[in-house]
């Protein structure tokens, strides 16, 4: 206390000149420091903006009067045929008109595409043939990465960041984490997805998917996932001796995951006997029959599911990694999160949110708290924000 005093006299002693020279270094000095604190909050702030109008397009709420004025924009798309080791695929490219050559971010696939480049941000949105088709597979992740190097290529060797919503999310780990395709991916999103496809399938038949610290994740699994796994393995299903009731009972399953009623009561229709009591059987995922197939057909692809699955692949990714998940999601379980949120290294998680605002990838969990729906917006306005960063 006493030096203090002592300098300020001292202060008070000086020439009025050198007075008024300090005051004004003060000034430039706190001057200075504000404009670099809004110089790094303003960014912040306006992805937290961004981050509101995405979730409430994708939520199909109203946009409040300030982010159609300050956040929202129109959009343009441009559909057209993109190369890749597994032969051109369809894509689509949005582009917010006012921000024509903004970074760029794939989303693999959904209302975010729409509703993220609304905010400023090019959007690709490559199509995943077997995805589409209810085949989780290797070649997804092929195509995943090789989009990836092509939207890089084409900005520019700009690596582009990658959101994969349910399954997609895990392949876009695996192709982050493959050396052909690391450097084209800027970061990875990954919503609602698998970390261990053998364990997720048997999740299917138990309704238990263990946690890293061995306690069980307990939930009534949704019927979509065995039939996802009968779908893509239907040959398991069906008596070897009667091929002839393969497309047809697949024509039931497919119409069924679509939720197409007219075009599955029409392929229902059209069964024999024997193949509608075999489509039924299918049907009821939970009649102890179908999930003993489900366990035998399990032992029959262990390796096909061990190739997309991110679970030991992890460890030495240095790519950023996001990961959100549903807290009461029935279809990948949340504990899947927890399981890839353990094994990346602490310097490529970036955020980890398990958030009851979500089913499995939609906004419509159950009684969600005001911090809860805060939480969410501020994961989203963290990738919002890396999506931006060059």
């Amino acid at each position: 206390m006493a030096q203090d005093h002592t300098i300020a006299e001292l202060a008070h002693h000086l020439p009025p000149a050198q007075r008024r020279q300090r005051r004004y270094k003060i000034a430039a000095i706190f001057l200075l420091s504000l404009l670099l604190l809004c110089a790094v909050a303003l960014p912040f702030v306006h992805a937290h903006l961004q981050s509101i109008a995405v979730l409430d397009i994708v939520a199909n709420k109203p946009l409040p009067w300030l982010l159609r004025e300050t956040v929202a924009e129109p959009v343009t798309t441009q559909d057209f045929t993109l190369p890749t080791g597994n032969g051109p695929i369809r894509a689509r490219l949005y582009i917010p008109q006012s921000h024509p050559n903004a970074p760029a971010i794939i989303v693999l696939h959904g209302a975010f595409a729409s509703a993220m480049a609304s905010c400023g941000i090019r959007v690709l949105t490559p199509e995943l043939p077997d995805i589409k088709d209810y085949h989780v597979g290797a070649n997804s992740i092929a195509t995943i990465g090789d989009s990836a190097k092509w939207m890089s290529l084409r900005d520019g060797d700009q690596p582009v960041g990658v959101m994969g919503l349910s399954f997609s999310g895990g392949l876009a780990l695996l192709a982050a984490s493959d050396p052909q395709w690391h450097s084209s991916i800027k970061f990875v999103v990954a919503i609602g997805s698998q970390d261990e496809m053998a364990r997720v399938a048997t999740f299917y038949r138990t309704g238990e998917d263990p946690l890293p610290t061995g306690a069980p994740e307990r939930l009534a699994p949704h019927e979509y996932g065995a039939l996802v796994l009968e779908y893509e393995h239907l040959e398991d299903f069906v008596p070897p001796d009667h091929p002839e009731a393969l497309a047809p009972i697949r024509a039931v399953l497919r119409a069924h995951l679509y939720e197409d009623w007219p075009a599955e009561k029409a392929a229902l229709a059209a069964l024999t006997p024997a193949q509608l009591a075999l489509a039924r059987q299918l049907l009821d995922t939970t009649s102890p029959i179908t999930r003993a197939q489900l366990a035998h057909a399990e032992t029959l692809h262990v390796e096909d599911m061990a190739g997309v699955s991110p679970h030991g692949h992890l460890s030495q990714l240095t790519t950023p990694v996001y990961l959100l998940h549903g807290a009461g999601d029935n279809i990948i379980p949340s504990a899947e999160t927890v399981w890839m949120a353990e094994e990346l290294p602490a310097a490529s998680l970036q955020a980890e949110l398990i958030s009851p605002v979500l089913s499995h990838i939609n906004l419509d969990g159950a009684n969600p708290t005001a911090m809860d729906q805060w939480r969410l917006v501020h994961f989203f306005a963290l990738i919002l924000h890396a999506a931006e960063s060059r």
